[in-house]
């Protein structure tokens, strides 16, 4: 038995080998761009050369993150796939639960910035099912690799690598501990280094913006980070919308850009209705379901949502799951408000008596 268990795990290894899973490795600080990025670093933001390649040579390039960034779930999947992974009841739910808990978080942080509360609590919910899943990779390890080690990006993330560089110094933290997604985001919010540093809010004014376990910064710094990016207050996200056959063939429906508005899409064919005025820009969406191509209508508050992650698809998910949790909150608080009405008043006498009572000195 030993000796067959042996053999098993010789022959599982040289699967794994053979279908090119690689181990992760140590970053080479010799590398001639890792010593460029240290020596461009270390002029610009007066950090020494020695700390640098310190910090670089505790960080691993992992062929994991690659991976995942090859595959991502907005581009692999259609939309009928795509929704059910956010639609879900528990994410509903728990959304609801979470806006009741964190009410006075999240309404102020919709009167600071314009943004509904529900589209707050639902980008928590789809980023990281509202806070619970942050991210198991070390953030040094998820720049460092794509930094270094994936070409497509490497100018975004070794940008991104400095702002994480910066913001551990200016907020204290520990670079070799801060953990997030496979692509380096933080926190409740998934905010990117850089967007940690330029959009991130002290909403308690603590002195400190913590994106992890301070519900105040949370909410305040997503409402901060699409008013920044144009979200308009009050205004619609989203309409369904349906196309005269004749005119499918001319649409597209998969370009994410403001490049038409009310009255053009109107005029192209697209059937749907707005309260926004005919020259508000707006796009059409194609949406994939399983019996075929569903039309939409975005605009410009859809489209700051597809800011915060380039994708029609995410967008269109923030927009159903706050939806949902917006219905199921009015019920809510619908129930509460039946529920009071509906228990026994005080008696008037009883009620005088009390306060005479109290009045007593």
């Amino acid at each position: 038995m030993r000796g067959s268990h042996i053999s098993l795990i010789i022959c599982t290894t040289l699967v794994i080998l053979g279908a090119g899973v690689r181990p992760a490795a140590a970053i080479d600080t010799h590398r001639a761009d890792v010593k460029s990025f240290i020596d461009e670093v270390s002029g610009k933001d007066s950090i020494s050369k020695r700390q640098l390649r310190k910090l670089l040579k505790g960080a691993k390039s992992q062929p994991a993150i690659i991976d995942a960034m090859n595959r991502p779930a907005e581009k692999a999947k259609p939309w009928y796939e795509y929704r059910p992974i956010f639609l879900t009841e528990k994410r509903i739910q728990e959304g609801a639960d979470f806006w009741i808990a964190h009410r006075q978080e999240l309404d102020r942080a919709a009167v600071k910035t314009g943004v509904a509360p529900e589209y707050l609590a639902a980008i928590v919910g789809v980023e990281t099912f509202y806070g619970r899943l942050t991210g198991s990779y070390r953030v040094l390890d998820a720049l460092a690799t794509l930094a270094f080690d994936y070409p497509a990006r490497a100018k975004f993330f070794r940008d991104e690598l400095e702002q994480f560089v910066l913001l551990c110094r200016e907020m204290g933290l520990d670079p070799k501990a801060v953990k997030g997604s496979y692509a380096g985001a933080m926190g409740a919010p998934q905010f990117m280094p850089s967007n940690y540093r330029r959009y991130a809010v002290d909403a308690n004014a603590d002195g400190r913006i913590d994106l992890w376990n301070n519900w105040a910064d949370v909410c305040t710094s997503v409402g901060n980070y699409l008013k920044e990016h144009g979200w308009n207050a009050g205004e619609p996200v989203l309409s369904d919308a349906a196309v005269d056959e004749d005119k499918t063939a001319e649409l597209d429906g998969r370009k994410l850009a403001l490049s038409d508005t009310v009255e053009s899409l109107l005029a192209k064919g697209v059937n749907f209705a707005s309260s926004l005025p005919p020259e508000a820009p707006a796009l059409l969406i194609a949406a994939d379901e399983s019996d075929g191509v569903h039309w939409r209508v975005g605009y410009n508050n859809f489209y700051v949502i597809t800011r915060y992650n380039h994708s029609a698809l995410y967008a269109m998910a923030v927009y159903e799951l706050a939806s949902a949790m917006k219905q199921r909150i009015l019920l809510h608080d619908a129930a509460g408000l039946k529920e009071a009405l509906a228990a026994p008043a005080l008696p008037v006498v009883a009620s005088r008596q009390a306060a005479h009572t109290n009045a007593r000195p």
